[in-house]
């Protein structure tokens, strides 16, 4: 257990957060189809993205980590082997889903587990089209829980509407799509996170989109690409919300990817009147930029619709924001937050009442009123990296020491949290 006390903290200074891990997922994984060398800076060495890199070496990638590099030696889609072991995907929901759809079009068995958390997460909405498509899956509740047995093959073209806005449900899709002998169709309800379709771009294949359709053709072939990676936003959000709520404030975030359905959080900090600003440094396939917050005066709004998937992943933190804010905020169209790695919904609420927020869940989201002094006390991450961080930055503000249960969870995606932690707060 974490025990995390301050006494009139402010946040001073300048941070990098730790590689997009988005994107870090995506660079083993299209390093490893291409044919070549590919070069990765800034990758993320926390245990998730660590997971995929292991998934592809048992399927004969050689993949080289080195302090500020990560070298993968490509050899496309049929260079990849029938893996001997088992594919252990950890925590990672992103490796589980992505590498199911690699998978389903390659003519070899494999199965795929991750942990007890991975172990309670629904995977029908991945394997129930992958099998429309060709590919022959099989495991726990007929397919819906890992362990999954994936035998892949020859995949049909295929159109297919996705029944949520989920970026993870539609880059697999995708890259079953790559190895499809046709056409593969997919349309979205809300536009999600486009993280692969830049990547497709990026290593020389094609994708088209018209509003919410997404064309790809199979068999395209892809070169070695350099890939450098930006600091993670959704890291970036504990810290932005660390510095609007504690007093005399003032921090700058460098090199934060600033991928527009990635940016939700900022649009949030916009509608609260947060003090900040962003400075674009770099406006490339993933621009990205320094972005600077100060202690705010927030005010209480509505956060719903096409905006949710542009923040999906920052919703505990800003849940933890809105106690700050003056008036109520309402959370709604978030029912994909169930399928976290824990019901982030009751989770988040329950954590956040036990510190004394008023707080309450709805069917889909929460309602949030705010400003509220928190007590300290017990809470728990419940294994859930964002929950675990959220955590510790309402020990900022808390009265006395907030005790964090689980906190090793946040190694999933930021190992040198606390550290960051403690060189910003004064």
């Amino acid at each position: 257990m974490k025990m995390l006390q301050f006494e009139n903290p402010s946040i001073q200074g300048e941070l990098k957060v730790p590689g997009d891990k988005s994107i870090s997922h995506r660079s083993i994984m299209f390093g490893a189809i291409s044919e070549g060398v590919t070069r990765v800076t800034g990758f993320l060495k926390g245990d998730d993205c660590l997971s995929t890199i292991d998934c592809f070496r048992k399927m004969g990638i050689n993949i080289t980590e080195k302090d500020d590099e990560i070298l993968i030696e490509g050899k496309g889609f049929h260079g990849l082997k029938e893996p001997e072991e088992v594919l252990y995907t950890g925590n990672s929901g992103t490796t589980t889903r992505l590498l199911l759809g690699i998978l389903a079009g390659r003519p070899f068995h494999s199965v795929v587990t991750g942990d007890e958390s991975i172990a309670k997460r629904p995977m029908n909405r991945v394997t129930e089209p992958l099998k429309q498509m060709g590919a022959s899956i099989d495991g726990r509740d007929n397919g819906n829980l890992t362990p999954l047995s994936v035998r892949g093959g020859k995949l049909k073209s295929f159109h297919y509407k996705l029944p949520v806005a989920s970026a993870q449900l539609k880059s697999a899709l995708i890259l079953a799509g790559l190895q499809s002998e046709e056409e593969t169709i997919i349309t979205e309800p809300e536009k999600t996170r486009d993280h692969t379709e830049k990547m497709i771009r990026h290593f020389g294949g094609n994708i088209a989109r018209e509003g919410n359709q997404i064309k790809v053709s199979g068999n395209q072939p892809f070169k070695a690409k350099d890939v450098h990676v930006p600091g993670d936003i959704s890291s970036a959000a504990f810290f932005l919300t660390a510095a609007a709520i504690t007093s005399g404030s003032s921090l700058v975030l460098k090199d934060v990817g600033l991928n527009e359905t990635r940016t939700g959080i900022l649009d949030v900090l916009k509608q609260m009147e947060a003090d900040f600003s962003v400075n674009l440094t770099n406006d490339e396939e993933e621009p990205q930029g320094e972005i600077m917050i100060s202690t705010s005066r927030l005010k209480g709004c509505e956060i719903a619709g096409e905006l949710i998937p542009r923040l999906i992943d920052e919703i505990p933190i800003i849940a933890l924001l809105a106690t700050q804010a003056t008036g109520q905020t309402v959370i709604k169209d978030a029912e994909e937050l169930k399928v976290k790695e824990t019901n982030r919904i009751d989770a988040v609420v329950e954590e956040l009442k036990k510190l004394g927020a008023d707080i309450h869940a709805t069917e889909d989201g929460m309602i949030i009123n705010g400003p509220v002094k928190l007590n300290g006390g017990q809470a728990d991450s419940r294994g859930d990296h964002r929950i675990g961080m959220m955590l510790a930055v309402a020990s900022l503000i808390t009265d006395d020491a907030v005790h964090i249960k689980n906190h090793e969870c946040i190694s999933v995606s930021y190992p040198a949290f606390f550290e960051d932690l403690s060189h910003v707060t004064k």
